[in-house]
Parts: structure tokens; C-alpha cells; sequence
């Protein structure tokens, strides 16, 4: 089955939720002049780029690379792998504690997470460079509830991801699904819970 209708419904409805946020002051700039009105407008299913420069991209199921298999220990201690995860819609956001955009989603971040409470859906954080006590005092601070892996004490983290999908910027933010593959990528700071509680839920959908 052609996965354009499904891609389609997708831009719209995420269009839709970033063009309330427009309208709210949330995002910069007018809707008249939002890249992403006009890739949408234009039929470009590829992504697209809101007015603030957050980009969106969603990969059709029939187009997505292998399963990511990661590994590694959490600020929380203990240790975690994609095995954990197994037939779980999983969210994996990239940040550190010194990034200002990673802080200034966080309440999103932990909005969406708990918005899915119940669902077979998981969050998982990679910060890229802190220490535990660090991350730890992140999450307390941004009232974060799901854990971390930390990359400065298993950086093969960090490879493990960037093999299965460009990472160039933080904060990132993926969503893996049932398979574990990449199946959306949010590059820059996510400005709400909507658009990724939709990818979310797209992703939810095709499992069902």
C-alpha cells in the first residue's frame, strides 16, 4: 500500500499544529512567510522547516534503514539497550545540560512523554557529553521523569545512532518504531509537545 496518504495526513496535521503555534507568538515569524506552509503548500513530503528553523522529517516504513542497536548506562545507574524497547514506540532526544535550546524544550519533551502514559511508548534521553550528577540535576531542575544515557561513559551510544540517521545538530530528537527503526527526525529545539505527539502517534498506528 502506498504510503503517500499516510504521509500527506501527517504534514497536515502537523502543519496544523505548528500553524496554532504561529498564531499563539510561540514560533517566530507569520504564517504567511512559514516554510512549512510553503512545503506544504508545494507537496513536498520530504520535510520541512518551520518559521523558526525546527525541522521536521518523517521516513515512509518501506523506506526505513535496519533496526538501531544501542547500548548504555544511564544517569539513573544501571544500563539499557534497544532490547528494552522491544514492539515500543521509542523517543530518543540527544542534549546536554549546557544547551540552550535542550533546555528550553524539556517541559515539551516531558509533556509529550507523559501524555502517552499507558501506551507502548518509551522515552529515552542521550546526553552527549555530562556527567551523571549533572544530568541528574537537569532532570530535576526540568522535572524530566525518564532517564538518560550518558555518551561520556559509553560514547558507542552515539555511533550507534548516527550509523542509522544523521545527527548534526542538538538537540535532536528521533522516533523509532515498533521495529526499532528510525522513523522520524526532529532537528532543533521542538517548540511543543504537538508535532511530536503526532509523529508519536502516527508511528503507534502502523502497529495496529
Amino acid at each position: 500500500m502506498s504510503s503517500r496518504p499516510f504521509r500527506a495526513s501527517l504534514l497536515g496535521r502537523v502543519a496544523a499544529a505548528l500553524t496554532v503555534a504561529v498564531v499563539g507568538g510561540v514560533l517566530a515569524g507569520c504564517a504567511n512567510d512559514d516554510p512549512l506552509a510553503e512545503q506544504y503548500r508545494a507537496g513536498d513530503d520530504k520535510g520541512f522547516i518551520a518559521a523558526d528553523g525546527l525541522r521536521v522529517v518523517e521516513i515512509p516504513a518501506d523506506e526505513r534503514g535496519e533496526p538501531v542497536a544501542f547500548s548504555g548506562e544511564l544517569d539513573t545507574g544501571g544500563t539499557v539497550s534497544d532490547t528494552d524497547f522491544d514492539d515500543e514506540v521509542l523517543v530518543v532526544n540527544f542534549w546536554y545540560a549546557a544547551c540552550g535550546p535542550c533546555r528550553a524544550e524539556a517541559p515539551a519533551l516531558e509533556e509529550a512523554y507523559t501524555s502517552f502514559e499507558g501506551e507502548d511508548v518509551a522515552f529515552l534521553g542521550i546526553n552527549t557529553t555530562d556527567s551523571a550528577g549533572t544530568a541528574l540535576a537537569f532532570a530535576e531542575t526540568y522535572k524530566i521523569t525518564y532517564p538518560s544515557v550518558l555518551a561520556s561513559v559509553t560514547p558507542e551510544v552515539k555511533l550507534a545512532f548516527a550509523e542509522a540517521t544523521p545527527i548534526s545538530a542538538t538537540p535532536t530528537t528521533l522516533v523509532l518504531d515498533t521495529e526499532g527503526r528510525v522513523a522520524a527526525r526532529i532537528i532543533g529545539q521542538l517548540q511543543d509537545a504537538s508535532v511530536l505527539e503526532t509523529l508519536v502517534s502516527d508511528a503507534l498506528a502502523e502497529s495496529s
